[in-house]
């Protein structure tokens, strides 16, 4: 299992560069970084997320399939992303990540995108996306841009977690995962 970078480490604030198929052990760290999602009960994982700088994500929206039927059977690693297109109605949803456990907050997204992007195996994949599976690609795809989903909230609630943000920066919290914290006096992992 990979460590999860916590927040406020700078890898995640950072644009991540695009990486072509000859990218090192690329199949290996895409089936990682499944493991590592599954294993932290994630529905995406960003490569931001485990300590790499690159343009991929993976997402299994399993976990939504009693709330959402389509998402029973979305499992897709994306490869150097790129929104064409977001649009429809904007929508609530309740986001988390594992880079900032314990915080849940409503976010607003769009409820349509078309994306393009190569899978694992480097196919090219021009594809339309609604619903909750577009709400987690669009999650997924802000960690690439070195967005975090605390930062698409009000300015009120910002400020009511700061608290919380400090103590997952200094590793003051419990989670059931192996985590990389940017601020810790002894272990960088627990």
């Amino acid at each position: 299992m990979l460590p999860i970078v916590a927040y406020g480490h700078p890898i995640l604030k950072k644009v991540a560069g695009e990486i072509d198929n000859h990218y090192p052990d690329l199949k290996q760290l895409v089936y990682d970084m499944f493991e590592t999602m599954h294993a932290s009960s994630g529905v995406g994982l960003a490569a931001p997320q485990v300590n790499r700088s690159i343009r991929l994500f993976i997402v299994d929206t399993f976990p939504y399939t009693k709330e959402y039927p389509e998402a029973g059977s979305f499992k897709q690693a994306f490869i150097n992303p790129e929104f064409i297109e977001e649009s429809g109605e904007k929508w609530f949803f309740n986001e988390g990540c594992l880079s900032v456990p314990g915080i849940r907050e409503d976010v607003l997204r769009k409820s349509n995108i078309r994306i393009q992007y190569y899978d694992q195996d480097f196919n090219f994949i021009d594809k339309k996306y609604d619903g909750i599976i577009a709400r987690v690609i669009q999650h997924e795809y802000d960690h690439l841009e070195g967005v975090l989903f605390v930062e698409r909230i009000s300015s009120l609630r910002k400020t009511l977690l700061k608290r919380k943000l400090l103590d997952i920066k200094k590793g003051n919290i419990d989670v059931a995962y192996k985590m990389i914290f940017p601020i810790q006096k002894k272990k960088a992992i627990r």
